[in-house]
């Protein structure tokens, strides 16, 4: 037996996962993101494309944290980002399209620290993950409906 079978790997949460690689997890967005005509067709640079991603990041790792049976509270910076986008000429459905990426670069990086992932937890974070991206779409609707003076009631679900 060598030194790697007896080595015992320390398990991570999802939450520190995501939290150590979040500057990985921008980059897999970026660059799913740049091979999209229908994202591309707006022409933004790197800071414009992801200043939101630290924050909606920092808003969903703290949502991990949570106790199971804490008050959820919804994304300010996802609210944010709504109107900044209705500003850059984003529409609805280019919003969806950078959520759905955004969910599949944190799934792709959970997927890349299999190995330290605590698997005694990590459905129930999965579907944290999927609450919270639902969450923050919802609230970038919001924020991007708004200066358009449509009634935030109209998404109420």
């Amino acid at each position: 037996m060598n030194d790697t079978d007896t080595r015992t790997v320390k398990k991570e949460s999802v939450a520190d996962i995501l939290e150590r690689n979040s500057d990985s997890t921008i980059e897999s967005w970026i660059s799913s993101v740049e091979r999209n005509e229908e994202l591309t067709a707006l022409p933004l640079n790197y800071q414009e494309r992801t200043s939101h991603l630290p924050l909606l990041l920092d808003d969903l790792v703290r949502r991990l944290r949570l106790a199971p049976d804490a008050k959820v509270t919804v994304s300010s910076a996802a609210r944010e980002h709504g109107i900044l986008r209705h500003a850059q000429g984003y529409t609805v459905p280019m919003i969806v399209k950078e959520f759905r990426i955004l969910q599949v670069s944190i799934f792709i990086t959970l997927h890349n620290n299999l190995g330290n992932v605590d698997f005694r937890i990590v459905m129930l974070d999965v579907a944290a993950i999927a609450d919270e991206m639902d969450s923050q779409l919802k609230q970038a609707m919001l924020g991007f409906l708004e200066p358009l003076g449509t009634e935030s009631g109209s998404l109420s679900a």
